[in-house]
């Protein structure tokens, strides 16, 4: 089937829908002129339904690898797939059922918030235009800005600016939905919003694809994540597991702070550090068992002691051997 015939049936954008993922890429590679290699064979699977995090530090090909799913700008080499369709090919078969929201939203500062999704929602050919008004106006009200729904666009703040073109994606039913930095300058109580908003969204079968440098947001929200280091994929896999594989930390807790470090640096625990009445560090290969009994013979009253779980942010640093760059 050729586009223009895919264009007559949108529905065939789905035709792979015995597939578990939405977005499939094999060998994907990007290089820009003057030899920049900004994605490097990657191979990515995102399940079907799920709430998918794409972490990176700055510079990882996060964004690049955006771009080419939706299709403006083609690979190097490799392939994508997403709806089971090859992009940027079937972009226009497949882009109806997919909302974005990349590199924060495009707006017309003169126009009223509900006057650019009119705009935006005019400019959809399968967009019903009986339907458009209530269209925008839920729309408006699942991000929260029906109140400043007649501010025209340049008084936005940032973080509203976000929830427009977040609602703008929303404005018809998206089997995918694809979120570049989507609670970038929003309060706290704005983020915790738009994570509510997003778990609501894969629980009606919408799939997110969600790029974000808050390591505790992808945490909080994802239920499956990708780490990308200069071009290439690092790892995928349900969140849970991701943060499995990172050894969590040693915390002691006790008044004897300075004999608990001491004895702890004895017995080979690697990166020790002391706050208050907790010390904790790298617990390595040792036995917790004998950790624990050199701490009580050394005369260290010990009144907590365990390993904490690691977070995906101890996972994050273990492969790719730094902290997280907040421009990512």
């Amino acid at each position: 089937m050729d586009d223009d015939a895919a264009e007559a049936a949108p529905e065939a954008a789905g035709a792979d829908d015995t597939t578990d993922t939405v977005i499939h890429t094999r060998a994907l590679t990007k290089r820009y002129r003057g030899g920049q290699l900004a994605v490097d064979g990657l191979d990515l699977a995102v399940p079907a339904g799920s709430v998918f995090g794409f972490l990176g530090p700055n510079g990882s090909g996060k964004t690049t690898t955006i771009r080419m799913l939706m299709g403006l700008i083609e690979p190097t080499s490799g392939t994508a797939r997403v709806l089971g369709r090859p992009m940027p090919h079937a972009s226009r078969a497949v882009l109806p059922h997919v909302g974005a929201l990349i590199e924060g939203p495009a707006l017309y500062g003169f126009l009223s918030g509900r006057d650019n999704l009119l705009r935006y929602d005019a400019a959809d050919p399968t967009a019903d235009p009986r339907t458009r008004r209530a269209r925008v106006a839920e729309a408006l009200e699942r991000v929260g800005l029906t109140a400043a729904a007649g501010k025209k666009a340049k008084a936005y703040s940032l973080g509203m600016k976000q929830r427009l073109g977040l609602a703008a994606a929303l404005l018809q039913p998206r089997r995918l939905l694809v979120l570049d930095e989507p609670t970038n300058g929003l309060d706290p109580q704005g983020m915790r919003e738009i994570r509510v908003l997003v778990r609501e969204l894969a629980a009606d079968g919408t799939t997110v694809f969600l790029s974000s440098h808050l390591l505790d947001e992808i945490e909080q929200v994802c239920t499956h994540a990708a780490v990308m280091a200069r071009g290439r994929l690092l790892t995928q896999g349900p969140v849970a597991d991701l943060a499995a594989r990172a050894r969590g930390r040693l915390v002691v807790t006790t008044p004897d702070t300075a004999d608990a470090a001491r004895v702890l640096k004895e017995q080979g625990i690697g990166d020790v550090v002391v706050s208050e009445d907790r010390v904790t560090g790298e617990p390595g290969d040792r036995e917790l068992a004998d950790l624990n009994t050199a701490l009580v013979t050394a005369g260290v009253r010990v009144r907590g002691f365990g390993v904490e779980r690691a977070s995906l942010e101890d996972a994050f640093v273990a492969l790719t051997g730094e902290g997280f760059d907040v421009a990512g």
